[in-house]
């Protein structure tokens, strides 16, 4: 059996899962009362060779939302100041409107059915996101409601490290700590942390031949992941 095609691969790879990477900024560790207060979305698709490679890159500073606990301890670590102007920041809805718009261009051009958030300890992320949508009353939500790619663990199985920085120095990955905790920076080095993974999986002849049967919908199965 032949593998697809070089423009379906993507849609194939992972049963018709839709890669999309995300790091978020946030003004604590609690994800229904704390700010989320940056989010950058990378999105992925397969080059003319076959491999994953970033494709482009989302960014937005976030408004508090109304009420939102704000931690001294967490904006003193990540060296926001939610008030500045100078950020830039929008409304989370105006955020979540852009991210969901490219991300259905991408599933619609891969073929995929279904976005999935990939992170590095996903779970963080992925409640900050999943909260965030609840309030901004954004209806049908491109990604998975509960399953992830953590990029911590996968880094854990391939290079034998958990921690993004060092992961990415032994993956040959430059990675910057004066920039790290910046959503953007640290979503595309986990981005390219991922594709790594999986191409480096890939090469070493762990991906099996590719067939429809990989894509099938989850859809009406709340169990499937």
């Amino acid at each position: 059996m032949n593998q697809p095609a070089l423009s379906d691969q993507l849609k194939y790879r992972f049963r018709g899962y839709y890669p999309v990477v995300v790091d978020v900024e946030t003004a604590g560790f609690n994800c229904t009362t704390d700010a989320l207060l940056e989010i950058a979305a990378t999105l992925l698709k397969m080059d003319d060779a076959g491999q994953l490679v970033i494709d482009k890159t989302l960014h937005f500073h976030i408004e508090p939302f109304a009420g939102a606990n704000l931690e001294p301890e967490a904006l003193a670590f990540n060296g926001i100041d939610p008030y500045n102007p100078l950020r830039g920041a929008v409304a989370e809805e105006e955020a979540f409107k852009e991210i969901f718009k490219a991300i259905r261009k991408g599933l619609k051009e891969s073929g995929c059915h279904r976005a999935i958030l990939v992170g590095h300890n996903a779970a963080f992320d992925h409640g900050f996101v999943s909260k965030a949508i609840d309030r901004t009353g954004l209806k049908r939500s491109p990604f998975h409601p509960f399953a992830t790619f953590d990029t911590a663990t996968l880094a854990g199985l391939a290079l034998g490290h958990t921690v993004l920085a060092k992961a990415c120095a032994l993956a040959g990955i430059a990675f910057d700590n004066k920039e790290a905790h910046s959503a953007l920076y640290d979503t595309e080095r986990t981005a390219e942390l991922f594709c790594y993974i999986v191409n480096r999986w890939k090469m070493l002849g762990g991906w099996p031949i590719a067939t429809e049967n990989h894509a099938d919908s989850d859809d009406g199965d709340e169990h499937a992941a």
